[in-house]
């Protein structure tokens, strides 16, 4: 099956690659293109004389373009990462709308014989999903907004100032970032313990628990923001700042009026990111606002609580095909996030010169 896979990915990569190639000529100017028919022809007869130059220009390319076979393989390797990356997301997606007949029919594969929603109903109902989404949002959104906000000051200040010690406090924050945040997670518990957020009748204060240290710089991997800032603000020449501190500007006023503009992709990028892992983020929200789940918690006890609320109907029992439903429905927000923002998110990728985590 998984020979069967790679040869369809292989012939498939054939094709785009002898489309490309003929697209890439007729995208040329009249003048400058060729005859397509007259091309194949020449490079079959230096094939039948062996010219060795000729035939490896038309497999490996030269300098100035791709040559078919290289082509070939680009295809071949951006078309098997793809499936590598798809393939989870199709088999959740599939599952999700099979019912129990088509789960346990082996000749039914990737396409269920009917559109089955009684499982997204049932993983609805467990999940509680609209209430549980908006408690999920104070620690989530806001302490991804102000880790972007602080980020971005703490990042502007280490790239246009000089100040003693910036190079050790440049290595602490790197430092804040290497070491695992399980190492500080009892001290930082004890502190807040002391300052009284978990005691009785204060639990609507725990979100708190999570929102100060985003304020403070000290959110989820809140120094690699501070790293993409700097390098962002240090991409900036300096004769703009110069020439706002000519116009009368202070640095509070060029930083809004010249930084916060031309940084917009590496905002975009930053507050995305956190967003995703406070979003994703279940033991440290366990540990410090149990009172505010996501539905990642939610998700963690599906099975339970699916089991208690179905007990007494033996046709309902739990099956793959709802646990996929709720693991849908919780990346369902994320997925149409992407999608509205998915030019921004590109570009700010490009822009900030970082590969993701």
């Amino acid at each position: 099956m998984v020979l069967l896979t790679f040869a369809i990915i292989f012939v498939i990569a054939l094709i785009f690659s002898l489309i490309g190639y003929v697209f890439r000529e007729f995208k040329k100017p009249k003048g400058e293109r060729f005859d397509i028919k007259g091309s194949i022809n020449r490079k079959i007869y230096a094939l039948k004389h062996l010219n060795k130059q000729k035939v490896k220009n038309f497999f490996l390319g030269t300098n100035f373009s791709r040559g078919w076979l290289t082509s070939a393989v680009v295809y071949v390797l951006l078309i098997s990462i793809g499936f590598v990356y798809l393939y989870p997301v199709l088999y959740m997606v599939s599952n999700s709308f099979k019912s129990l007949n088509d789960l346990v029919n082996p000749s039914v594969s990737w396409v269920p014989t009917e559109l089955y929603f009684d499982n997204f109903k049932r993983a609805f109902k467990v999940l509680d999903f609209f209430k549980i989404l908006l408690k999920s949002l104070p620690v989530t959104l806001l302490p991804a907004v102000l880790q972007t906000l602080v980020c971005s000051v703490i990042g502007y200040g280490f790239s246009k100032f000089e100040f003693k010690g910036k190079f050790i406090v440049l290595i602490l924050v790197i430092l804040a970032f290497i070491i695992p945040s399980q190492v500080y997670m009892i001290p930082k518990y004890v502190l807040f313990y002391d300052m009284g957020f978990f005691e009785k009748g204060r639990e609507g204060m725990q979100f708190l628990t999570i929102a100060l240290p985003a304020l403070f710089g000290q959110g989820l991997n809140s120094s690699i923001f501070v790293l993409i800032f700097y390098q962002f603000f240090k991409m900036i020449p300096y004769s703009l700042n110069e020439a706002a501190e000519i116009d009368g500007c202070g640095p509070y006023r060029t930083f809004f009026t010249i930084g916060i503009p031309l940084a917009g992709p590496a905002f975009l990028i930053c507050f995305l990111f956190g967003f995703v892992w406070y979003w994703n983020e279940t033991y440290f929200l366990s540990m410090f606002a149990p009172e505010y789940p996501n539905l990642q918690i939610k998700l963690s006890y599906f099975v339970s609580e699916y089991t208690e609320m179905f007990k007494d109907e033996q046709m309902l029992k739990l099956n793959e095909g709802v646990r996929l439903s709720a693991t849908l429905l919780i990346l369902l927000p994320m997925l149409i996030m992407y999608l509205f923002l998915q030019k921004w998110f590109v570009e700010g990728i490009e822009r900030s010169g970082i590969t993701g985590e």
